[in-house]
């Protein structure tokens, strides 16, 4: 059973993909009370007008972008915990993501990483390096889509 503190957590998830959204909001919604937008203009009008305490977004939202989002909360209702993610690792876009003060995930780590997200203590800013690499191609330096799992458990 979800603890109190968890169960009124409040979530904005923006995915145009509907099947990578259904994914999301499943493994969202066992954690959180969701709220579930597949089109920009929809989401931007409604990430000030609400206490969300995440937002979730694709990067890539059609002809828009999801740090948008982010930087329209941050001039509106003040910062909010954002996690940004894309279908694959860009080491560019992840900076673009911290420098906006959201995490960055890759769609594919993020079912099994939300939970350590929304129960973990995590610091106040994203402070991986996204080009630091091992041999097969791993992120290395801050948390990994490992660490988070085992977080979540």
């Amino acid at each position: 059973m979800n603890s109190p503190s968890v169960s009124r957590t409040h979530i904005l998830l923006v995915e145009p993909d509907d099947a990578a959204r259904v994914v999301l909001y499943a493994a969202a919604s066992a954690l959180a009370h969701v709220e579930s937008h597949r089109r920009f203009e929809t989401a931007r009008a409604r990430v000030n007008l609400e206490e969300f305490d995440f937002l979730l977004t694709n990067v890539r939202l059609d002809a828009f972008n999801g740090l948008h989002l982010v930087y329209l909360r941050s001039s509106g209702l003040g910062a909010l915990r954002a996690i940004v993610y894309s279908a694959e690792r860009d080491p560019g876009l992840a900076r673009q993501a911290q420098r906006a003060g959201a995490f960055y995930e890759t769609r594919e780590c993020l079912p099994v990483t939300l939970g350590a997200y929304l129960r973990g203590t995590l610091p106040t800013r994203d402070r991986r390096d996204p080009t630091r690499q091992d041999r097969r191609g791993v992120v290395r330096g801050g948390r990994r889509c490992w660490d988070l799992h085992v977080l979540r458990q």
